[in-house]
């Protein structure tokens, strides 16, 4: 009669030292416009060895995607677990604090549970390059420490960059090769920040800590040393072509972020934009190896949990269009990697997720307590399983018309003054997308026969079984992206100003 007593009791203890081990911290890198240009997701020219390393590490998402391919609706998006169209940003320059104030963000739930939570660097929306070296649009309840260097490229190179646009940089296609080295560079001294914040973490391991580094590159301008630029040839550079037989069968608001500047581009100065481009990935992911050596140096490795991801994709040509704010494959997917405890070591996983995803699956990982009306699924069951279906599709947006053509939009959008939303449903299989409910367009993909989007089959009968399901599964998505009431809600007129707090007792 005494074994059970002892199995209870070995049970007791085991569960009492699990209960007793450090929670994992928590480093969550973003780099701004990146889009799958990297050497663990088979690219043949660019070359990432730190972040290839990463994804040896952990879990690489092969088909992650945001849910709004633009920097301050996607961030916002993230760091809320909401849709946008819960969150009511659906633009820059705005934050969600003006439209659900009491909404704990998920460093705020860190914070919250007991966390030291630092930023460095873009976390929320930014204007790249100008507001670079101050908080930008941020939420001073998310974090206990912000830091926000300024390096050379931002103090110094402004009137060097080339621009499609003289002096228009940050929304612009635009280009310097900079003479001074990595470290002079605003993503060179947010790698130097970031040692420093995970040494005092190393010294002090009472709380665990939420590193947020948010890196600027590759978004516009391109720069970085041209030390960078000398591995990718010039010449080397590949130019998309049939653009013109591609947009023949896609809707007008399919084009609708396309830019007028861009009339401007020669052959040469598409492969000089692609050139500088690859050039800041590979600078930003040395910046990133740098991060992920100091935490190897200081004996924190073992217990963090690293992410690695993108605020969206981004467009060098396909389709005609450059930069992003389309619903195409190439705008709306991101890089995913997640490395740490919790998560199996070099695996794929091949089912669709969304940016959406990550709080719910930080909280759980790390025992935070989350907010209840997330709209993410955990990714833990896949981290474990690659091959676990999950929710099985992602859910991206963008808006056309309606005063948003500032946003990038050209006339070619069709921009009559009504504001539409175009949706996009990506499976395993198909990208199935829908303008103003069909209205303005429907677009349809195989991406078993048509990874690269070129042959539109909406409509087509041989696809109409699988468009109807596609389309009544994208109907069914949608209606889950807003909150109870069923309405977005809005940003309020005039100055609205809000006190910040941690917690409201």
């Amino acid at each position: 009669m005494r074994l059970p007593t002892l199995l209870t009791a070995a049970a007791f203890f085991a569960l009492s030292a699990l209960h007793a081990a450090p929670r994992p911290n928590v480093l969550f890198m973003m780099a701004d416009d990146l889009n799958n240009s990297l050497g663990c997701y088979g690219h043949p020219l660019v070359k990432t060895p730190n972040l290839d390393k990463l994804a040896a590490r952990g879990v690489r998402f092969q088909n992650a995607a945001c849910q709004f391919p633009l920097c301050g609706p996607s961030r916002n998006s993230i760091l809320t677990g909401l849709y946008p169209n819960s969150t009511g940003i659906l633009t820059n320059s705005q934050l969600f604090r003006q439209t659900i104030p009491n909404h704990i963000s998920l460093p705020q739930a860190f914070r919250r549970g007991g966390y030291f939570a630092a930023r460095i660097g873009k976390l929320y929306h930014y204007g790249v390059p100008n507001s670079i070296g101050t908080n930008g649009h941020d939420d001073p309840a998310s974090w206990e420490l912000e830091l926000n260097p300024a390096g050379c490229d931002r103090l110094e190179e402004h009137p060097n960059i080339f621009s499609l646009i003289p002096g228009n940089f940050g929304g612009t296609l635009s280009w310097y090769a900079s003479p001074r080295p990595d470290e002079q560079h605003t993503d060179g001294l947010q790698a130097k920040d970031a040692e420093w914040v995970l040494e005092r973490c190393a010294r002090d391991k009472d709380r665990p800590f939420f590193l947020a580094l948010g890196f600027f590159r590759p978004h516009t301008p391109y720069v970085s040393p041209e030390k960078w630029f000398k591995g990718y040839p010039e010449a080397e550079m590949p130019v998309v072509q049939g653009v013109k037989e591609d947009q023949a069968d896609l809707p007008t608001p399919a084009l609708g972020s396309y830019k007028k500047e861009q009339d401007k581009l020669t052959d040469d100065l598409r492969r000089q934009a692609v050139q500088a481009y690859y050039s800041a990935i590979s600078f930003m992911d040395a910046q990133a190896g740098k991060v992920l050596d100091a935490l190897d140096r200081l004996g924190l490795a073992d217990n963090t949990i690293v992410v690695f991801t993108s605020d969206h994709g981004y467009h060098l040509g396909e389709h005609g269009l450059w930069q992003k704010q389309s619903i195409f494959e190439e705008s709306a997917r991101v890089p995913l990697l997640i490395a740490g405890p919790g998560a199996k070591k070099g695996v794929v996983a091949n089912t669709p997720v969304g940016l959406i995803d990550l709080y719910p699956t930080l909280a759980e990982l790390c025992g935070v307590k989350a907010p209840e009306n997330l709209q993410g699924q955990s990714l833990v069951p896949i981290l474990k399983d690659p091959d676990a279906k999950g929710r099985g599709w992602v859910l991206s947006q963008v808006v056309r018309g309606g005063g948003f053509k500032r946003q990038g939009a050209s006339a070619a959008a069709g921009d009559n003054g009504k504001r539409i939303f175009g949706y996009a449903l990506r499976t395993d299989r198909w990208r199935y997308t829908e303008w103003d409910e069909g209205r303005a367009g429907k677009e349809l993909y195989d991406h078993e026969t048509d990874p690269k989007e070129l042959t539109n089959l909406a409509d087509k009968p041989a696809h109409a079984d699988a468009q109807a399901k596609l389309a009544e599964q994208l109907h069914s998505a949608v209606k889950t992206t807003f909150p109870p009431s069923g309405e977005t809600p809005k940003i309020p007129e005039g100055n609205v100003m809000y006190s910040p707090m941690l917690i409201d007792l």
